[in-house]
């Protein structure tokens, strides 16, 4: 099921048993800075992004290849290189999602960012060395940009999607079905926030990290997260918020990945309430890539 109606997909997510499939990815991808500078296009709909002159691609690709090193001891991490005039290429899971043994292609918003979606090396990737099939959806006229848009908990197969100009509800249904969920809910993100998941984190179907004033109706939203994770929905303040401490990743059942500028704002109750969960915080450093409006979680696209 897909629904605005937060009491119909609750009573549906309560329902679900966390057998849908493995919690966490056997593997993920990165795709590199190569091209990495300032796109005007995304500019116009991502307030977390720098001035053209914020942008450093040598320290990027630095950073980048320290990201690559530090999340291959969870999981294998492959890395395709970037391409000049794919500026936000270092995104990945915006444009490519996997379920097993299938890949998702998303349609961006952005003329920009639809070149991504035609890099036939990541597609033979997928198709000649892991045998999967493909659902494209990028050339359809709805926008829905994947694990961008859509916050799934994996274990149950719960699909959690912020609506804004980047992703519709016919996107979003569209995403739905590509991916096989059981059930997804669909809400509003608040003025100026164009992506769930830097307000959003799900970690292992255990624990939930929410930044409620990147929602439009935040008590309605904390409301079925505090229903499905209890006393691990960790709350984030507006500091920890702007630091991307919501644009985390679990990859094992024991660590989440942050930039490093994130796991540093996280408060002492934020750290504590991590631990009881049963998670460690880790953090990477990663400010030159987050000038161009995302972080850790937006650079890893998972390989389930």
């Amino acid at each position: 099921m897909i629904t605005r109606d937060a009491a119909a997909f609750l009573d549906a997510a309560r329902r679900c048993a966390p057998d849908f499939g493995p919690a966490t990815a056997k593997a993920a991808f990165l795709v590199a800075p190569d091209g990495f500078a300032h796109a005007a296009e995304s500019a116009g709909d991502n307030r977390y992004m720098a001035a053209p002159d914020g942008f450093d691609r040598t320290r990027a690709l630095h950073q980048h290849r320290q990201l690559q090193a530090a999340l291959s001891a969870d999981v294998p991490v492959v890395c395709f290189p970037g391409h000049p005039g794919m500026p936000d290429g270092v995104f990945p899971n915006n444009v490519f999602a996997t379920a097993p043994q299938r890949l998702v292609v998303g349609r961006m918003r952005h003329p920009v960012r639809r070149r991504e979606a035609t890099r036939g090396d990541i597609r033979g990737f997928f198709a000649k060395v892991l045998g999967y099939g493909e659902i494209d959806l990028s050339t359809q006229e709805h926008p829905c940009e994947l694990t961008g848009a859509l916050v799934i908990d994996r274990a149950r197969g719960l699909g959690f999607c912020g609506l804004s100009e980047r992703c519709d509800e016919a996107g979003a249904a569209l995403m739905h079905r590509a991916l096989g969920l059981r059930a997804t809910w669909l809400f509003d993100l608040a003025a100026g926030e164009y992506h769930t998941n830097v307000l959003l984190a799900l970690l292992v179907g255990r624990a939930a990290l929410s930044c409620a004033d990147g929602f439009a109706e935040p008590a309605r939203v904390e409301a079925v997260l505090e229903a499905l994770y209890g006393p691990h929905l960790i709350r984030l303040s507006a500091a920890e918020q702007a630091a991307f401490a919501g644009n985390a990743i679990a990859l094992s059942a024991q660590r989440v990945w942050m930039s490093r500028q994130a796991r540093d704002a996280l408060s002492d109750a934020s750290l504590q309430a991590l631990a009881a969960a049963g998670f460690v915080a880790e953090g990477v450093e990663l400010d030159a890539i987050e000038a161009a409006g995302g972080s850790l979680r937006c650079c890893v696209a998972e390989i389930f």
